[in-house]
């Protein structure tokens, strides 16, 4: 291949990837739109049917977005095909138009169609919505429901129940729900289905689909910015968690960066959730009822002063060490973070209480971490205790502290030669052999473990 084909080659690979990035950036948005189609849509508002502005205005809604690219459109209906006065069915809801592109005259076709004739069965609706929207990985889709009603459940179904387990299933976004000329007390009805709009007039109702499709369309921009202890956003490189506070589902997860002009990176955020975010410090911090305006770049501020903590063993390599030590804030019991001699780890500013896995185990209170700060604990290279038993036997190895014998290990009742690494200090070995059955033949031996040094233990 020539250099002239090669450059081309890497050329039109570089486009594709950029092509492929965009998209993965771009998820596909997928609007099913819910409407009312009951007996009492019948109604006259403003000297004409409510059936009649609702189909007007959402068919002029779905010429404005017969254009766009990136998204899907589909129509269920309910309440439109068995008369209210023959029966209430509460089976009476259809997806007339399934998710595809360019769907817009045909849903616009079977929006002219509607004859207004039965029950409200919203819980119902919602519930068999889940298997209107094709699979597609979370990342990938984002699955919105627009519901346009006159009035509320009357099948005795629970559609906030059944908004908020398809919400945790991450099936579909919170919704909108258009409420067409409906009296004040049936927002409480509503409210906990999805974000409730009042169109208490034909103007209103045209403004409220204005405003939940550019919702439906577009993603809001936010930025968090992770303080340090002066209060500037100058912590980065730390996860960060999106839950939805209400329904507790994990939203997204975003390692938090620091751009090339030296701010926090810009993150893309659904409007119609309240948040909790989590940045994953140790220990965790964060800040929760956070909601995000719909047009307007939000800014969370979540404070995480951090400092650094690393740990050297005298003359030993620290990344030829495999020893580890518990993390604890101080005072504390619950284990925060188990850290190897070979890692320089953050933690949020203040005292930790730290316990070494050594042989015996190394305590160490009150470390102090502070601001942009590496605190360097250290402690002294073990030596090397061999014990040589004479058979097997029972033995078991304490060390010396203010006149107080503590167990460090027991020995291995089947090896007759063991070895052990244990910190410098004084210990006592005792054992007894596995046929002696007197308490007269244990042996005890005394014996000091010094840096870097070896020490024979026979029990003789």
């Amino acid at each position: 291949m020539s250099m002239r084909n090669h450059l081309a080659l890497i050329f039109l690979l570089s486009l594709f990837c950029s092509s492929s990035f965009a998209q993965q950036e771009q998820p596909l948005t997928r609007i099913l739109f819910i409407l009312d189609a009951s007996n009492s849509m019948n109604g006259v508002w403003e000297n004409k049917p409510k059936i009649d502005v609702a189909t007007r205005l959402l068919s002029t809604a779905l010429d404005s977005l017969k254009d766009i690219e990136n998204l899907e459109l589909a129509l269920r209906v309910y309440g439109h095909e068995k008369y209210y006065q023959k029966g209430q069915d509460c089976d009476d809801t259809k997806l007339l138009v399934p998710f595809g592109p360019n769907n817009a005259i045909r849903m616009k076709t079977e929006l002219r169609k509607l004859k207004p004739k039965g029950t409200t069965p919203i819980a119902a609706t919602l519930e068999k919505s889940a298997n209107d929207f094709p699979k597609c990985p979370r990342s990938e889709c984002r699955n919105i429901i627009i519901l346009i009603t006159d009035g509320i459940e009357e099948c005795n179904g629970d559609p906030c129940a059944v908004s908020l387990a398809l919400q945790k299933r991450n099936i579909i976004l919170k919704p909108f729900v258009i409420g067409v000329g409906l009296n004040v007390e049936f927002r409480e009805a509503f409210e906990c289905v999805g974000t409730y709009f009042d169109a208490t007039n034909q103007k209103k109702f045209k403004s409220a689909l204005d405003i939940v499709i550019s919702q439906a369309l577009n993603n809001t921009t936010a930025q968090v910015n992770l303080l340090d202890f002066a209060g500037n956003p100058t912590e980065t490189n730390v996860n960060m968690t999106f839950y939805d506070q209400r329904t507790g589902a994990i939203l997204h997860n975003f390692v938090h960066t620091i751009n090339n002009r030296g701010n926090p990176d810009t993150l893309a955020l659904e409007p119609v959730h309240t948040y909790r975010v989590v940045a994953h410090t140790i220990p965790t911090r964060e800040e929760d009822s956070i909601v995000i305006t719909a047009g307007k770049h939000t800014i969370i501020g979540i404070p995480t002063p951090q400092g650094d903590l690393t740990l050297k063993m005298q003359g030993v390599n620290p990344e030829n060490n495999d020893l580890s030590v518990i993390v604890r804030e101080a005072g504390k019991m619950q284990t925060l973070n188990i850290q190897l001699f070979s890692e320089t780890q953050k933690y949020i500013i203040g005292k930790y209480d730290l316990e070494i896995l050594t042989m015996p185990r190394t305590y160490i209170e009150d470390v102090d971490i502070s601001q942009s700060h590496t605190t360097t604990i250290e402690i002294p290279q073990p030596g090397i205790a061999t014990f040589s038993k004479l058979g097997y036997g029972y033995g078991s190895v304490y060390v010396v502290k203010n006149n107080q014998l503590q167990l460090v290990a027991t020995l291995d009742l089947m090896k007759e030669r063991e070895t052990l690494t244990l910190q410098p200090g004084e210990y006592v070995a005792v054992f007894r052999p596995k046929q002696a059955r007197e308490s007269i033949f244990t042996v005890e031996k005394r014996f000091k473990v010094t840096s870097g040094a070896s020490a024979a233990v026979k029990f003789n």
